[in-house]
């Protein structure tokens, strides 16, 4: 490696003889450990040493715990659970493969908040990690990490580990340093305010600080994280973000926002993306975000001069984007902040910051309760990431889906959804294609008739009407036919529809 691009990115001249091959690195992971690797939605992945550590599993059977910020880029996910070394994952996943490894019983998954897991391993409520894996952009005089395109749980797993293991990653760019804020929360009994007041606001340092003795090794890696695989917009994410900047606009004339909305925040997905990109059609201005992940779309808002700051705690892109914007991180860099995702993720600065959050939902039924997990109330699809950090705590929380999936042989709205992931307690707004249900205020008898009424079309429509109808008959606060209320998804099990064939021969 060129001596002087080693000197630039490791500035602590003592770390410099640490540097070795992955296969080296990799021989620092034990049977039964539990090792931290960074990574965020595909960003910020560690990506040599995992690899390594598959290889060496041919012939060095383990098994090892495995816990990150959210999920792997880079097939590592899937490489590790291919080779069958991994006994337990927490706390997202994304991977196809690691995904039916789960949904076959073979890896136990821990499905978390993402505000928790960090804290959880700091408080040692959970097992403590072994080693950690993280990547970095560069190594500072002072021997602080520069991360590189996510923070994650970095800066818990630095403190908790044993060992450090570096991967520094020469495809980002310098101009990264700065670009992060890493501060720690503090908990009880010493617990203090966060000093977070709008999304710009500092409140730690530029890198995470590890005491060079426990840094065990660095490796030399020049890969860029897997690209997103979002969709681009199509005519129902264009009607949904039509309905939202509809909602938005007549928020401002009841003077309940401004044109600046509140900070925003966005789940990580095709739906969520596609919407963000759609308020660049609307009347708003100097827009601020305060999210866990910045995608295309922030990056869309900010060219069009729309969105003057965005703070995350990751940056996952697709390829185009992420060479525009990695290309000429300078032009980016005053208008952005990666930070820790239990900070960007954070209780408190989420309820201090009045968000508006909008999350995808897979399913949701006639009450607003929203299932975002569970595929047939079951089969795990990623995990419930970071929405229920924000969902809860939001100004405004709103939820969005199309009404039905797989060509309309799925209704994404149902009677009663099969697993639970935000109850209809924390859900504000609904929105598909079709239009928008506002739910505040609402009584759950209310909440039915105005997500049915808005929000499906079609013969679902009127299966649910007559759904309700005859709950109603049976009384109650949130009247349900509790022999009737999962039989959609039980259709679909048998049939592979939720339609009732039976019931449209009939009438025809």
């Amino acid at each position: 490696m060129n001596t002087d691009v080693l000197q630039k990115r490791i500035r602590l001249p003592e770390l410099r003889e640490k540097v070795t091959s992955p296969e080296a690195a990799a021989e620092y992971i034990k049977d039964g450990m539990k090792v931290g690797m960074s990574g965020f939605t595909l960003a910020g992945s560690v990506k040599s040493v995992p690899h390594a550590i598959v290889k060496r599993a041919a012939t060095h059977p383990l098994k090892i715990s495995v816990v990150t910020g959210a999920s792997l880029g880079n097939d590592v996910d899937s490489a590790m659970a291919n080779a069958g070394i991994m006994s337990k994952r927490a706390p997202f996943q994304t991977d196809r493969t690691l995904r039916n490894a789960i949904n076959r019983g073979e890896v136990m998954y821990v499905d978390n908040h993402l505000s928790e897991t960090g804290e959880q391993l700091r408080k040692q409520q959970v097992k403590k990690v072994d080693v950690a894996i993280l990547e970095a952009v560069s190594i500072t005089e002072n021997g602080e990490i520069i991360p590189t395109a996510s923070v994650g749980n970095n800066e818990i797993f630095a403190e908790t580990a044993d060992k450090v293991i570096i991967e520094l990653n020469l495809s980002y760019p310098l101009e990264m340093e700065g670009a992060h804020d890493i501060y720690c929360a503090t908990h009880f009994p010493t617990a203090v305010p966060i000093n977070i007041m709008k999304p710009s606001d500092r409140a730690g340092s530029i890198g995470i600080r590890i005491p060079p003795e426990k840094i065990a090794a660095i490796v030399i890696t020049d890969e860029m994280d897997t690209p997103s695989q979002n969709l681009p917009p199509d005519a129902e994410t264009a009607q949904i973000a039509g309905h939202l900047i509809e909602f938005f606009k007549n928020e401002i004339k009841q003077g309940r926002l401004t044109e600046s909305l509140r900070p925003l925040q966005a789940g990580i997905g095709t739906i969520a993306n596609a919407v963000m990109s759609g308020l660049k059609t609307g009347p708003f201005k100097h827009l601020t975000m305060y999210s866990e992940v910045m995608q295309d779309s922030t990056f869309e808002l900010i060219d069009a001069g729309m969105m003057d700051f965005a703070a995350a705690t990751a940056i996952t892109l697709s390829d185009q984007k992420s060479r525009e914007v990695f290309g000429n991180f300078a032009k980016y860099k005053d208008h952005i902040l990666l930070r820790p995702q239990r900070i960007s993720n954070h209780p408190e600065v989420v309820q201090r910051l009045g968000l508006i959050t909008i999350n995808t939902a897979l399913e949701v039924d006639i009450y607003g309760h929203v299932n975002s997990t569970h595929v047939m109330g079951t089969h795990m699809m990623n995990g419930i990431g970071g929405s229920g950090d924000f969902t809860h705590n939001a100004h405004t929380t709103i939820f969005v889906t199309k009404s039905v999936a797989k060509d309309g042989l799925i209704s994404s709205i149902v009677p009663m959804v099969p697993h639970v992931d935000h109850t209809e307690h924390d859900v504000d707004i609904l929105v598909t294609e079709v239009g928008l249900a506002d739910l505040r205020g609402l009584a759950p008898r209310e909440r039915a008739q105005a997500i049915i009424n808005n929000c499906v079309q079609g013969e679902y429509k009127t299966m649910l009407q007559e759904y309700v109808a005859e709950a109603n008959l049976r009384g109650g606060q949130t009247p349900h036919v509790l022999e009737k209320a999962l039989s959609w998804h039980q259709r679909l099990y048998e049939t592979g529809s939720m339609k009732d064939e039976v019931k449209l021969t009939q009438v025809a």
